[in-house]
Parts: C-alpha cells; sequence; structure tokens
C-alpha cells in the first residue's frame, strides 16, 4: 500500500515556510552579518532550508518586510541590499519564543 502525506500535513507545512517566509529570510540576514540583495536571499532559502519560493515571492516578502521596517535597503553600486534592523530581530525574537512556547503546548 503507497503511504500519501496528509493534506493537512501539506498545509501545515506551507504555512510554516512560504506563508511565513520573512522568519526564514530574516535568520538568513541575521546570520550573514553582510546586506544581501534579494536574489541572494532566495538562493541561500533554498540551500538551507530547502525552500524553493518564486523569485517575485521573495522580493515581495522582502519588500514588505522593508515597509514594516523589519529590514533597512541599503543601495550601493546600482544594487539594493538588505539587512535586519532591530525592530526586524526583536520581532523574529518574538516570533520565535511563540514558536517555542506553541510547540511545548502542542507535545504529546
Amino acid at each position: 500500500m503507497e503511504s500519501r502525506t496528509p493534506r493537512a500535513l501539506v498545509r501545515l507545512k506551507r504555512k510554516l515556510t512560504i506563508e511565513n517566509l520573512w522568519l526564514y529570510i530574516m535568520k538568513i540576514l541575521i546570520d550573514e552579518k553582510t546586506p544581501l540583495r534579494a536574489y541572494d536571499i532566495k538562493v541561500k532559502l533554498r540551500e538551507r532550508f530547502n525552500i524553493n519560493p518564486p523569485a517575485v515571492t521573495v522580493y515581495t516578502v522582502v519588500y514588505r518586510m522593508s515597509m514594516d521596517g523589519l529590514v533597512s535597503r541599503i543601495h550601493s553600486s546600482g544594487e539594493t541590499r538588505y539587512k535586519p534592523t532591530d525592530t526586524g530581530i526583536e520581532a523574529f525574537q518574538h516570533a520565535i519564543t511563540y514558536l517555542e512556547e506553541l510547540v511545548s503546548k502542542l507535545k504529546l
């Protein structure tokens, strides 16, 4: 008999990755300690987390993060690079704490 991944698990994975891509982007930017282009972020998402969203999705999320003050834009040599702001790092830390508390409550 063939094992099939339940749709509920597929939805959960999507919601915890693509629909919350900002968490992964923020982790990359914090760890890299150097401003990155959106394209570089896309590559690192694939390499580090095995997430391969469309480029337009990454650009859209990074743009929204910029508008929300989570990252700042740096323009240099005709390129735009992004780095985390203090507000972004704080939001990331709060999100991780929330997820840890949630997982703790859900464990059997």
